[in-house]
């Protein structure tokens, strides 16, 4: 993977992380056990610290970066879906950042809660736990249930999984010119969308 130190600050990540080898890591990066770093992601910590705690995943060209001093940080279990912009914000453990949302500067994202895809959540915006979000700017429209924080666990388990395979199989390859006639199926994934399109993933 792209990764550089700045100012003598050298990213730090886990063995048991799984980090693409597209995703770019800059400066005061800390990766923690079983996180999950998509293709195309940039975590710059070349102005603040960036932090992911355990088995939080980042996916496919999602940005983390901040002002000069400040934290971007994911809690454990966090969930942050592909394209999504977190600067200078806390993402609790166990919520859900939906795709292509914005989280801004000093915001907060309470545990289990999930913000919905394209969603912008306004700078030093202090968000409940248990809730949804969604909107721009976003706001609570209601709290969860059991089952939807059920489902958005699920979901992460499944990025942790992810992780496993990744770094058990994931290998560079040149393609194939052609099908083969008994080509494998991936392993089958029980996580299924919920129809009521909350977040996306």
């Amino acid at each position: 993977m792209p990764c550089y130190a700045i100012d003598g600050v050298i990213p730090v990540v886990h063995p048991s992380a799984y980090v693409h080898p597209t995703a770019v890591l800059i400066g005061d990066v800390i990766i923690g056990p079983g996180c999950y770093v998509g293709p195309l992601a940039s975590l710059r910590g070349d102005f603040g610290r960036i932090v992911l705690h355990e088995g939080a995943n980042v996916q496919d060209s999602c940005v983390m970066h901040g002002f000069p001093a400040s934290e971007t940080v994911v809690e454990a279990n966090g969930h942050i879906g592909h394209g999504a912009v977190l600067h200078g914000c806390v993402v609790r453990h166990d919520a859900l950042v939906g795709m292509n949302a914005v989280v801004m500067d000093e915001a907060e994202v309470g545990a289990y809660s999930i913000v919905a895809a394209c969603a912008f959540v306004r700078a030093g915006l202090k968000l409940p736990e248990k809730s949804l979000i969604a909107g721009l700017p976003a706001k609570v429209m209601r709290p969860l249930s059991e089952d939807e924080i059920k489902w958005k666990l699920a979901g992460t388990q499944t990025y942790q999984d992810l992780t496993l395979r990744c770094l058990a199989s994931m290998q560079e390859v040149p393609p194939l010119a052609a099908q083969e006639a008994d080509r494998p199926k991936l392993p089958t994934q029980l996580h299924k969308p919920r129809a009521a399109g909350l977040a996306g993933k």
